[in-house]
């Protein structure tokens, strides 16, 4: 299936993870993608892995907490590819919770909105001239779990709300220029963030209905098809991809049994 063909796409926060996963689902699709990362060398390796399985794809630094680097890597996709059709706002900031709420640092909850929730509206902002243009524009959003209901992290689960909210008001101003936004909202994903923790992802594997956790492949799947011409009537949409976990309360249910 090559929904992608003649698609430009960048991804931020592509170089690991979801968002590699993502870059290389798109280049399989056909399109050609800018794996864009604040790590130059680790995107250059995601570069190399798409190329060799036969995908298009170059490498840009951006930071998205500067405005500057932001408008560079897509000014600069857009020279490399003459056009621009999708938005990927992967890239994230989670800093670890203060044992006690009121011991929490301005400057990590400046961080984690700043990256998370500002970061993407940079993005956005940027993007979206070059969307509008293309004719099939999309951007594509990946919040999180967190953003819907209690998991910790005040600060990332309030940047991944806003994420959610910033979906919604984008959508209704985008939809009549011809973008559609939507988010994808994964639940616990085994990716390099949890590395040396396969314990722990055990654990919560029983609490999903579906019996495991999330791998890249999955939101990414996920994040394809919201992009593609298979969802053209969808837009300000969140869609939980968490193996059923935001659907039931399997510890409280276990407690009744």
């Amino acid at each position: 299936m090559r929904r992608f063909e003649g698609y430009a796409v960048m991804v931020t926060g592509a170089a690991r993870g979801i968002g590699a996963a993502t870059a290389r689902r798109f280049a399989a699709e056909g399109a050609r993608v800018a794996v864009t990362d604040v790590d130059p060398r680790e995107a250059e390796k995601a570069v190399a892995g798409i190329r060799e399985q036969g995908g298009a794809a170059r490498a840009f630094t951006c930071d998205v907490g500067s405005r500057d680097s932001v408008e560079a890597a897509v000014a600069a996709t857009v020279e490399e590819f003459g056009r621009l059709d999708v938005l990927v706002n992967n890239a994230y900031a989670c800093a670890p919770d203060a044992a006690l709420f009121e011991d929490e640092p301005d400057e990590v909850w400046a961080r984690d909105l700043d990256i998370t929730l500002t970061g993407a509206y940079r993005c956005c902002r940027a993007a979206l001239p070059h969307l509008v243009a293309s004719g099939r524009g999309a951007i594509v959003s990946v919040g999180s779990v967190n953003g819907l209901q209690d998991y910790g992290n005040h600060a990332y689960s309030a940047a991944k709300a806003g994420l959610g909210s910033l979906t919604r008001t984008l959508a209704g101003h985008a939809g009549p220029r011809g973008v559609r936004v939507n988010l994808v909202a994964p639940g616990t994903v085994r990716t390099p963030a949890w590395s040396g923790r396969d314990a722990a992802l055990d654990a919560v594997s029983g609490l999903y209905p579906l019996g495991r956790v999330g791998e890249p492949e999955d939101i990414a799947a996920a994040v394809t098809f919201l992009a593609s011409s298979d969802a053209a009537w969808i837009t300000g949409v969140t869609l939980p991809v968490d193996g059923g976990l935001t659907s039931t309360n399997r510890g409280f249910r276990a407690q009744l049994q």
